[in-house]
């Protein structure tokens, strides 16, 4: 007969919130219900209070987080197991909502939300979001951490996938299928910081293999091995857990140190073992999975068609992520902080770009909008569901109406305050989203660009203003946009009205410069008139500070390293 119906298994390597989320899984637990904990190295960063339901294990070594989780699931007699990180909060009732609704061959997810664990704040009352400890930003006064323990009601996350490297990617976009929809729903994988499964089949499928390494693609490898030995991966949208990301890094990091190599060596584990179905308890391929959830983040025709055929390559050279975790944000808005204004991200393309330059463009974004959590709407002319949380397609043709059209379109649809504009043939750098306009009724231009030709990395700049390095607030644009669509459609495009909102109009528009240049790309088919020496300006005036680029480009190095990426 078991003790517990339910074993939760934390394992802990100095986390200074361990005690919070046991604290808060005893608060909202309902059933028959247990934690055990690892204390893997250290003691608790704050001690913890007794409990008879409590179980600690304490390693003078550390031993990984894989072998930490399998000697706290060795102790287990419960029927569940449940594995969770040491920076969560529960529903009320989780564990009974969650149990009640297990199949034996499943392995099932909460639904997950962000926790707001805490902010910073100083003796004159200033409030700043979680993060690094450090003097307060608005007065310079020292700062104490103000714990607040509360799940943000956006974003929502309940699906999720692999894309081909592999590498964890959210999956919105299966969420908002019909097979998405329903309390219990399927999920490709999973995050890998709350799951819950038999004890029998966590043994039986060895989800916690510790040849893998101590961290990393845990999500991928229980969900993997649970579908393709003929179980399902369910996520259940009727509770929920919210987890807190390590994002914000400084006093907050991974505890686990863990190098470029042993990710690697993790990552080339994985693809040897299910991209090659060379697990011997599977009775399906990996590529059943990919086709049971297709369209796939991160995969294409070709990729699948090859996983098929036994003939999969991996592409290129496999670039390790960091160890920080990706933490979701609303699709729609971005992620809310309590410091301003939400940011979001358009882009606009005709889809008739060399698809080198399109691909480095896209997978630049991408990254920045996952690092900055700043979402991206984009409007295209051909459908790019894999581009953005939102794709607007317009099948119009190529023009300056249409641009404008695109524009607008993305801007309805997105409903952050703060829009950063990007344009399909540019390289965006980083510090550019870091920018915040100080006022609604300004139209900002970054400044700091550089134009470089494709064909032999010749880069020129002068300072002036570019709609690809645009920021405002929405309710400007929209209005501006919605003006100039209309008296185009009735009077036509004429050169005199340009393309930048605002114009030369010192009273509208503002210049700024990021800490490091963003990188126009000039291929041949840009929209605006190439120029390359003062002798392409009609007017002079609008060459101000005109210099040509001595080999590098502060920020992205030399500029025929750059080019090779485009031919």
């Amino acid at each position: 007969m078991y003790q517990k119906d339910l074993s939760i298994i934390i394992p802990a390597r100095n986390e200074m919130f361990l005690k919070n989320t046991i604290d808060n899984i005893f608060a909202n637990r309902e059933g028959s219900t247990e934690v055990i904990a690892v204390l893997d190295g250290n003691w608790p960063i704050e001690p913890l209070e007794d409990h008879d339901d409590l179980r600690l294990i304490y390693n003078c070594q550390s031993i990984g987080q894989r072998a930490a989780t399998n000697q706290a699931a060795r102790l287990s007699k419960a029927k569940y197991l449940m594995k969770c990180d040491a920076h969560c909060s529960f529903d009320k009732g989780f564990d009974i909502k969650m149990m009640s609704k297990m199949h034996d061959n499943w392995t099932m997810a909460p639904l997950m939300r962000n926790l707001h664990a805490f902010n910073w704040v100083c003796e004159q009352g200033h409030r700043r979001y979680q993060g690094p400890s450090g003097p307060c930003l608005e007065c310079g006064k020292a700062t104490v951490r103000d714990i607040l323990w509360k799940a943000k009601d956006s974003p929502k996350s309940v699906s999720y996938c692999f894309d081909s490297t592999p590498h964890f990617q959210y999956f919105g976009e299966y969420a908002k299928r019909p097979e998405g929809q329903g309390d219990i729903t399927e999920t490709m994988s999973l995050q890998g910081s709350c799951f819950i499964l038999t004890r029998e089949k966590y043994w039986e499928l060895g989800v916690c293999d510790e040849n893998f390494g101590s961290w990393g693609s845990q999500g991928i490898e229980v969900a993997v091995k649970t579908w393709l030995s003929g179980g399902k991966v369910m996520v259940n949208k009727k509770t929920w857990y919210a987890h807190m990301f390590r994002t914000q890094g400084g006093d907050f990091g991974f505890p686990y140190p863990i190098s470029v190599k042993d990710q690697e060596k993790a990552k080339q584990y994985a693809r040897d073992l299910f991209f090659n179905n060379k697990w011997e308890k599977q009775i399906r391929p990996l590529s059943w999975l990919v086709d049971k959830f297709w369209p796939v983040k991160g995969w294409n025709e070709e990729d699948l068609k090859n996983l098929k055929a036994n003939k999969f390559k991996f592409k290129g050279s496999h670039k390790a992520y960091k160890t920080e975790e990706i933490e979701p944000f609303d699709s729609a808005q971005g992620e809310p902080t309590e410091e301003g204004p939400t940011k979001g991200i358009i882009f606009y393309t005709d889809n008739q770009l060399k698809l080198k330059i399109a691909h480095r463009v896209q997978d630049q974004l991408r990254k920045l909008s996952e690092a900055k959590h700043i979402p991206i709407v984009s409007a295209s002319l051909k459908p790019m569901s894999h581009f953005g949380s939102k794709n607007i397609y317009l099948p119009l043709e190529r023009g300056y109406l249409t641009m404008f059209k695109q524009i607008l379109a993305a801007l309805e649809a997105s409903t952050a305050d703060i829009i950063y504009f990007a344009e399909h043939d540019v390289l965006y750098h980083s510090s550019h989203f870091d920018f915040n306009p100080p006022r609604k009724d300004i139209y900002y231009y970054n400044q700091n660009w550089w134009r470089v030709r494709v064909t032999d990395g010749f880069a020129v700049h002068w300072d002036a203003n570019q709609v690809s390095g645009l920021v405002a607030y929405r309710e400007l644009l929209l209005k501006f946009y919605r003006e100039r669509i209309a008296e185009v459609e009735k009077n036509g495009y004429k050169s005199k009205m340009g393309f930048e909102p605002g114009g030369r109009n010192s009273k509208l528009t503002s210049g700024w410069k990021s800490e490091y240049p963003n990188v126009d790309i000039r291929h041949g088919h840009n929209l605006a008139k190439n120029k390359w020496s003062r002798k392409d300006f009609r007017d002079k005036t609008t060459s101000k500070n005109f210099r040509i680029a001595k080999k590098e480009i502060p920020g992205w190095g030399k500029t025929k390293e750059l080019i090779k990426n485009f031919n």
